[in-house]
């Protein structure tokens, strides 16, 4: 019998998958928030204009519950948008937060649940370890199928016009959280797409990472990976496959489980720079430029990618290289047959561009310690420019 490592798994304790969840969420949030009375949920307009957050307000004031909607929230939230949904909490006197949205939403509601109760300022819980005290109440329902951040213990915040910092705590992960595809219906083709990938990258990177890699988040990752490779074209020609969006959210949460625990390294830390100064969404940064990354890492990482070959390029057989090849070619393969950017040109980047973006990569230490080969200046660089 094999001793596995000594390891620590940290998650979300209660998770619902179940189609149609958000038109009985009065119900489900009662069950788990017996003594709550006011509710607020944060979103963003676009989710907003769906329609799609009119059925669980309903449900939540049919419940019994006083509900506000606070739909400010914007893509790379900065830190006036993370104050002014604290404010707006306060305001409200709020008992409990929702985040139904994508990433961008499900942090703010990480935040706003860490800071209205007032014990800390935003500047003192970026970092590591550094909230506080108790937090409100949260659950969190994505609409997207990618971040996986309704269970993760980790908020992104825009500190300037190209800088981002995290909150990494064991506070924000929260109490519930819900998977319904039914509210991931109304995303376009290359939304899906662009997510999708994200999620994909997130269970590669958390199966490689050189620190806190353990059998738990493999074994998520690997799960991870079955269902969202297997369903991710799936969902882009079909928007209404409702089986194939549900197998797409429960990949999503399965790699946000393994990242949470295992973390994500150079893929995310090069994909930063792309989104922050172009303002290029973030699952389309890394998607632009994951097989390049992933051929960067070979010499260090080919056993893991020669494993991962075995879940989305079934047939590659030969040496571990060989295998890991063939998992780099069907993950350009899923990208080209997505149908989203492929190259920087193409998202507006030029050559000139690339020493910056190198630059500011390398400020990423957080997550380039993770990468199962170290990585210098010239080696982002260079990656860029293949990605060019």
């Amino acid at each position: 019998m094999t001793t596995q490592a000594n390891f620590s798994f940290s998650t979300v304790p209660h998770v619902i998958c179940e189609n149609a969840a958000a038109q009985r969420l009065g119900a489900l949030t009662r069950q788990f928030f017996a003594d709550a009375q006011r509710v607020l949920l944060v979103t963003d307009h676009g989710f907003l204009t769906t329609g799609l957050v009119e059925q669980p307000a309903t449900s939540l004031e049919a419940s019994g519950f006083a509900v506000h909607v606070y739909a400010d929230v914007v893509a790379d939230p900065p830190e006036a948008v993370v104050l002014a949904a604290v404010e707006a909490a306060r305001a409200f006197g709020a008992d409990l937060i929702i985040g139904i949205g994508g990433g961008s939403s499900m942090d703010v509601a990480k935040l706003i649940a860490v800071l209205a109760p007032g014990g800390q300022e935003i500047g003192a819980i970026y970092g590591i370890g550094n909230v506080r005290g108790k937090r409100l109440p949260l659950m969190q329902i994505p609409t997207t199928a990618g971040t996986g951040s309704e269970v993760t213990n980790i908020a992104i915040v825009s500190t300037g016009a190209h800088t981002k910092m995290g909150v990494v705590a064991p506070q924000l992960y929260a109490d519930v959280a819900v998977l319904d595809a039914g509210l991931t219906l109304g995303l376009p083709a290359r939304i899906s797409a662009a997510t999708g990938i994200d999620a994909m990258v997130h269970a590669i990177e958390a199966y490689t990472s050189v620190h806190k890699k353990n059998v738990q988040s493999d074994l998520c990752a690997r799960e991870a990976l079955r269902l969202l490779s297997a369903n991710l074209l799936p969902t882009c020609r079909n928007g209404a496959d409702l089986g194939a969006r549900q197998a797409m959210l429960f990949g999503a949460m399965l790699a946000g489980q393994a990242f949470s625990n295992s973390p994500v390294a150079a893929v995310h830390a090069l994909a930063y720079p792309i989104g922050g100064t172009y303002h290029v969404p973030h699952g389309l940064s890394n998607a632009l430029v994951l097989p390049h990354v992933l051929r960067f890492n070979l010499p260090d990482a080919a056993h893991w990618y020669a494993e991962l070959a075995g879940i989305v390029a079934p047939e590659a057989t030969g040496s571990e290289e060989a295998r890991a090849l063939a998992l780099i070619a069907a993950l350009e393969g899923l990208i080209a047959a997505a149908g989203i950017e492929r190259t920087l040109r193409q998202v507006g980047i030029a050559e000139a561009d690339l020493d910056q973006l190198a630059t500011d990569a390398m400020l990423q230490t957080r997550l380039l310690q993770n990468n199962p080969r170290p990585l210098v200046w010239q080696d982002a660089r260079d990656i860029y420019a293949a990605a060019l």
